[in-house]
This record gives structure tokens, sequence and C-alpha cells, in this order.
């Protein structure tokens, strides 16, 4: 067996500081599958992106991505820029793990370092922001703004916790927003918006169902529009959502396409992967099987 060589870049603050206390467990077994391992500790936000521009530059064999999806999305910045991409491990230790969680990456690390050792790749599409990229999601309204008002002291205090306690004071504010949004499937749509999702997989924020028919390699982008509504409605609307029952309903617009343009005469912040990510106006696209993701040979993943 050839040794291969990996750069780990970590968030040493990620889901209560566990990942500085496993690092050494975490590169031993890494070792012992075959994968020399050297270590980039991330010191401030857009750190990793550098980071995973910087190993792709020195000629890494693979990029080991550990923490969480704030982690993940700064490393997927770094690497979807470059020609040649070196496959991506996920080291699952933060917060928040949506996009681990939905491709079925444990968050025992000791299984997701065999995971990587076993070099199973899998060819993922990314969606691009401007000139941004997301692995998970997009969006942009009122309650999307909620996940990067939580502090990242909270987080690690609380986790989940500070997420839901944010969000019930958020409903508490729903405003409706203008958009226009512009794409071939649907031409143009002027609409009053509590928030837009677009959505490159199947398993968003917890719900698993939020976006049903989406792939995360299907080349293809799955938008979703909750149109104007009162809190009566956002709730039974969500409600539904959990179930993956709320497509049909009249508040809600759902299409899939390669290319969206999205614009507004407000002022709407981009949320990229849980992720601050600029304002609109915004223009969306797909990069089909634009990264390899280690994964599970056995194909156990929520994604289909």
């Amino acid at each position: 067996m050839s040794i291969k060589r990996a750069r780990l870049i970590y968030n040493p603050t990620s889901g209560r500081e566990e990942i500085k206390r496993r690092l050494p467990d975490i590169l031993q077994r890494l070792e012992r599958g075959g994968i020399e391992t050297s270590c980039h500790a991330t010191e401030s936000e857009g750190d990793a992106t550098i980071a995973a521009v910087e190993a792709v530059d020195r000629g890494f064999d693979m990029i080991i991505a550990a923490g969480g999806d704030g982690t993940l999305y700064e490393v997927i910045n770094g690497l979807a820029t470059k020609e040649a991409r070196p496959p991506l491990g996920i080291l699952p230790l933060g917060t928040t793990n949506d996009f681990a969680r939905g491709l079925g990456i444990p968050k025992q690390w000791e299984a997701a370092c065999d995971l990587i050792t076993q070099q199973y790749k899998r060819p993922i599409d990314l969606g691009k922001a401007n000139e941004k990229y997301f692995i998970n999601i997009a969006g942009g309204g009122s309650l999307t703004e909620l996940t990067y008002e939580v502090p990242s002291k909270l987080k690690t205090m609380i986790g989940q916790l500070a997420y839901y306690m944010k969000g019930l004071e958020k409903m508490t504010r729903l405003r409706p927003t203008e958009l226009i949004l512009q794409a071939d499937e649907i031409g143009e749509m002027h609409e009053e918006i509590m928030l837009f999702l677009i959505c490159n997989s199947n398993s968003v924020g917890g719900f698993e169902k939020l976006a049903p028919d989406a792939s995360i390699d299907d080349g293809l982008l799955d938008v979703i529009v909750l149109k104007k509504c009162n809190l009566g409605e956002f709730i039974r609307i969500a409600s539904l959502a959990l179930r993956g029952e709320h497509l049909n309903d009249p508040h809600v617009v759902h299409f899939q396409t390669r290319a969206l343009q999205v614009t507004t005469p407000d002022y709407i912040q981009l949320n990229l992967d849980g992720e601050y990510g600029g304002t609109l106006p915004c223009t969306f696209n797909i990069l089909p099987s634009h990264l390899d993701i280690f994964v599970d040979e056995e194909g156990n993943t929520t994604y289909k």
C-alpha cells in the first residue's frame, strides 16, 4: 500500500474543542491506515479557505476538514476554485454537521477516520453563489439570518439549542421581503416572500425532507420559496416540512434548475451553508461532479 499525504485542516474551537483532545489519536489512526498527515489549525475567519488553497498548491493527495459545517464551508471555498482538486475527507467534530450526517459520515472520530483510510470516493455537485461556493444550502429572508446571528461561544456551549432559542425570537419578528427570481424553468417571478432556499441536497438544517427530490449528484439545484404568510401559517407549513408534505402548499413554490438569478429592491443577506454569504443580488449555478468526497463504500447515505 502506497503512503498518501494528507493535510488536516481543523478548527480548534469546534464542538466543545473535542478536536484538540483527539488530535494525537486521530493522527495515529490515519497513519496506521497509510495516510501521513500534517495539520493546520485555523486561527480566524477565512483561514481554512487559505489553508485549503495552500494544501492544493503543495500537492497533497487529499485534504481532511475537521470541525463543523463552517469549517467545511471554508475548505470547500478553497478547493472549488482550483483546477486540480484532491479528494476531501470529513471529520464531523463541530456543533452542526448537517452535510456529514446526510452523507452517512459517522460522528465518531474513529469510524470517520477509518472511512477516510478506505479511500472510497464519490463525486458530488457544488453550488455557486456569485463568487462563493456552497455544498448544502443557500438561502435568504428574515429567518435564514438566524444561523450567523448565534454567537460562536454560545454555539459551542449549548449547541443546537442556541439555534432554536434564536429561532423562536425570530419568529416573533417575521417580515416579508420583495424578491424577483429568474430561471429558464419559471421565467420571471415577482413575489413577497418570507424566505427562499436553494438546496443541493435533501437533508438541510435537521429537516431530512425539506427538499425531498434533491440529490447531491443530479446536476440540479432545488429552489423552495415560502411566500408571504402569518405566524400561524408559517408554523403549520414548518410542521408539514418535517414530514416532507409542504411542497404542495399554496404558500410554497418549488422547482429545479441549473441556474437562477435572484434580485430584490430590499436589503437581503445571503446564508451559505450557515455562514454569511454577502447580500442580494446573486446568480446561483450548479457545478456538477465538482468534488470527490470520501464516503462509506457500502453507500449508507441519506442523500440520494
